[in-house]
């Protein structure tokens, strides 16, 4: 300081000494504010997995590598599936995998379960949404959207949703999934179907060998294992491709969102002046169910009645999705189904063609057959007991579950076969002779149960299986290796892609309750990289949470959340990168400049004040010295002595 302080001269031209101090000190306190704020703030992560998911735990590895660059620390907690239910349910967990439900699930279906308890890891991650914006609030927006009459206005509503939840950056969209499946080219004409878990091996054609096929499909958690009690109007354990292939609604989903006549062959909607619907489904005629049971109006009916009875309608069971919400009234009108809604409810068709529950069950399957009651021997499963009503009193519906699985989808059960410790080894469905759709020539499926992708892979080559189909059977590279290396003897036919899979942030639980930490996850992980490593092909980098092909979902969402290690740390650095893009903390610098930097400026004004005084009373002397020289020089030059008494 001292050239500044001391010595004018020195300063650059035009700047005093107070501004050159001011100027020091300014640097001086913004040096403070990196050393305050610190260089970084570090966090430490829970990312939890599904134990035996061999893919997601190559992926995390390749996430965890991707954070620790930027300075996030990972630490992967690997659960059993009740823990790993139960740490999701209860907001145990910073970051875990999930994936969209697909068509005709999304995006409604996918968006309404976000506010059930205990059905997926969106509800408690969503407490911590960034204000204004609130989960009541989000959850009114889904709520209206479903409600919207005009196809422009369900556009606006779900782009409005679409955005808010990106600027949340809750949900890291990673990639879109295609369906795979790898077919003995003894088997022709199998194509995809239009949503998870739906497997048309009944159009298959053989063109040579067995009419018996041997098939490993992609289970809900992945490989085969168990198919839980296979009625139609319970969940998990329940496979949703066997319900599929055993069960149908009055509607079906097709490519493209098409809503397609199933055991219903058409419909007229009429609008109702207290601003309700009322549809009217023609019931298909000559239908029979497995058991040889006729299909009708009553049946239709029945089922109905126990899906919907109080209190099962209502959240915590199968309202889940809106749609019992909506419906006020079913009956039937000669050998017509009519339903009656409250208020217009656009996804009604699409919601009546999932795969589960509204799918009709023979009433002989009920567990005393068709005069079973809803209230005394409902078709839900025993695992609910003991129901309660929403507001948490007990109430007298009883479910007993059913006692057998005949319904009139294109296959019928046979027979279960188990290993000696309790595991199914295989189950075997036969061709229903009496479906009223197209088949193909396959008479049987062996559904067979393997450990790993490496058994299923193994199985295929030595011709103990002809088809593998669904997602998690095989891995992507296997599968890439039998499109590449073995297309002589198998194809590989890839679905459409269905479902996004992402990672949920969970912005309830502190560190990621803080937004700029979220975003910076979302810029520091790879997709690409994971994309083109792990997946092989059978995916593609996902922008969005939806794949775009679903329903009002093509909305172009700003900013771009493109992998960028910089920016990531950028945000969790502010201000080690102020500090080198020369900004400054306005805040801090005030804050430090009253608290410390007022104090040291007036000492250094004394000590400047006090050296000012001296400078001047050294330079008083130094012109008295002088003034005194020029006089003795004159006095000796008129008298020697004199001169010497001066």
């Amino acid at each position: 300081l001292k050239p500044f302080i001391l010595n004018r001269r020195e300063l650059p031209q035009g700047m005093t000494a107070r501004r050159a101090v001011l100027l020091l000190l300014t640097s001086w306190c913004r040096r403070l504010t990196v050393a305050f704020e610190g260089p970084c703030a570090e966090h430490t992560l829970d990312f939890i997995l599904l134990a035996g998911d061999a893919l997601s735990a190559k992926i995390e590895d390749d996430i965890r590598k991707d954070l620790a660059a930027v300075g996030i620390k990972v630490n992967t907690r690997l659960l059993q599936k009740a823990n790993f239910d139960q740490a999701i349910h209860n907001g145990d967990f910073h970051l875990c995998f999930t994936e969209t439900r697909g068509p005709p699930y999304d995006p409604h279906a996918f968006a309404t379960s976000w506010f059930r308890p205990d059905t997926e890891a969106h509800y408690p991650a969503l407490e911590g949404l960034e204000a204004p914006m609130t989960k009541a609030k989000l959850q009114r927006m889904v709520s209206d959207v479903l409600k919207a009459e005009e196809s422009a206005d369900t556009q606006a509503k779900w782009s409005e949703i679409l955005e808010e939840m990106h600027r949340q950056a809750i949900s890291i969209p990673m990639w879109s999934r295609h369906v795979p499946a790898v077919v003995n080219r003894r088997l022709k004409g199998y194509t995809a179907g239009p949503q998870q878990w739906d497997y048309p091996l009944h159009l298959v054609e053989v063109d040579s060998g067995s009419t018996s096929v041997a098939v490993s499909p992609g289970a809900e958690t992945g490989l085969f294992q168990t198919a839980g009690p296979m009625d139609p109007h319970s969940y998990e354990p329940n496979e949703m491709f066997i319900s599929n292939w055993i069960y149908e609604g009055l509607v079906s989903y097709g490519h493209g969102g098409k809503i397609l006549p199933a055991l219903a062959t058409s419909w007229e909607v009429t609008d109702l002046i207290d601003g309700g619907q009322e549809y009217k489904f023609n019931l298909r005629e000559s239908t029979w169910f497995h058991d040889g049971t006729e299909f009708n109006c009553a049946a239709v009916k029945m089922n109905f009645d126990h899906i919907l009875q109080p209190p099962l309608e209502s959240l915590n069971y199968h309202g889940w999705h809106h749609l019992p919400k909506y419906m006020k009234e079913w009956r039937c009108d000669g050998k017509a189904f009519v339903i009656r809604l409250g208020e217009v409810y656009y996804p009604f068709l699409q919601e009546l063609s999932l795969i589960r529950p509204l799918r009709i069950l023979s009433p002989e399957s009920f567990k005393v057959g068709a005069r079973s009651s809803p209230i005394f021997h409902n078709s839900c499963t025993p695992q609910w007991m003991p129901l309660v009503h929403p507001d948490g009193t007990p109430c007298w519906v009883r479910c007993v579950g059913v006692r057998s699985f005949h319904g009139t989808g294109p296959w019928m059960y046979n027979s279960t076969t188990y290993r000696s410790n309790g595991s199914i080894s295989e189950m075997r469905f036969d061709k229903n002779p009496r479906y009223w759709g197209r088949q193909g020539s396959v008479d049987e499926l062996v559904v067979k149960t393997h450990q790993t992708s490496d058994e299923v892979a193994q199985a295929l080559m030595l011709g103990d299986l002809d088809i593998v189909v669904g997602g998690g059977v095989l891995t992507p590279r296997q599968v890439k290796n039998f499109e590449d290396s073995h297309s002589r003897d198998f194809e590989v036919v890839m679905g459409p892609r269905l479902t996004n899979s992402i990672i949920v942030v969970n912005a309830a639980r502190a560190p990621t309750n803080d937004l700029k930490l979220r975003q910076a996850i979302m810029h520091a992980i790879n997709k690409a990289a994971i994309v083109a490593e792990e997946l092989a092909g059978s995916a593609v980098v996902a922008e969005s949470l939806f794949p775009r092909e679903a329903p009002y979902c093509d909305v172009d969402l700003q900013p771009r959340y493109d992998y960028d290690a910089e920016q990531a740390r950028r945000l969790l650095c502010p201000a080690e990168f102020a500090e080198a893009d020369g900004g400054s903390n306005t805040e801090l610098i005030v804050g430090l400049t009253v608290g410390i930097g007022v104090p040291l400026l007036v000492a250094l004004a004394g000590v400047c004040y006090c050296r000012r005084k001296r400078t001047r009373c050294l330079k008083l002397l130094d012109d008295r010295r002088t003034d005194c020289s020029t006089e003795a020089s004159a006095i000796g030059n008129s008298s020697t002595a004199e001169s010497a008494y001066v």
